[in-house]
């Protein structure tokens, strides 16, 4: 029976891994998305909150003002929610000379890592999420596609020990 059910686990993750995006699928498409060029100066952003079944939980619009040095960046997110609730997060970025992004914010449980290529970027960190008067560490799988010069989508899903737990859209526009 312990046998099976390995079995059975190794050929579900197998199957999961086969469904999911890769950064190199996006090599060959443009515009070429750079942190350091689109999150430079104000931009404002629409999202919501979905849980895992598809319904809305939140909405919410975020101003955000990004700035660099280098292969250093700082980009300041402050967001107010449908309900009224505000938050601000400020995320400190890094660009390696290989295409690779490392970003920490005060709320950033594990550091964000990720990789651009062409139009996408993908990276993966795990944030401290409050629900319901308790912390939750909450494993992101953030996806950004920069559609041109000025917007960027941007789609992240939550998962808690590997289950879905909802997701988060954003519409992302420069100020140019």
């Amino acid at each position: 029976m312990r046998t099976l059910v390995l079995s059975v686990t190794v050929a579900l993750s197998l199957l999961l891994m086969s469904c999911s995006s890769n950064i190199e699928d996006y090599a060959d498409t443009h515009p070429r998305f750079a942190l350091e060029e689109y999150f430079n100066g104000e931009l404002t952003a629409h999202g919501m909150v979905q849980d895992r079944s598809g319904k809305v939980l939140r909405r919410f619009t975020v101003a955000m003002v990004g700035s660099w040095q280098g292969n250093k960046g700082t980009l300041e997110e402050d967001f107010v929610y449908d309900d009224g609730e505000q938050q601000r997060r400020v995320w400190h970025i890094e660009k390696a000379a290989d295409g690779h992004y490392t970003g920490t914010a005060s709320d950033v449980v594990v550091p964000a890592k990720g990789q651009t290529q062409g139009f996408a970027l993908n990276w993966r960190y795990t944030l401290a999420v409050p629900v319901e008067g308790k912390i939750w560490n909450i494993d992101f799988n953030d996806w950004m596609y920069q559609l041109d010069e000025k917007r960027v989508l941007n789609r992240a899903e939550m998962t808690k020990w590997g289950f879905k737990v909802g997701e988060v859209t954003l519409w992302i526009e420069r100020h140019i």
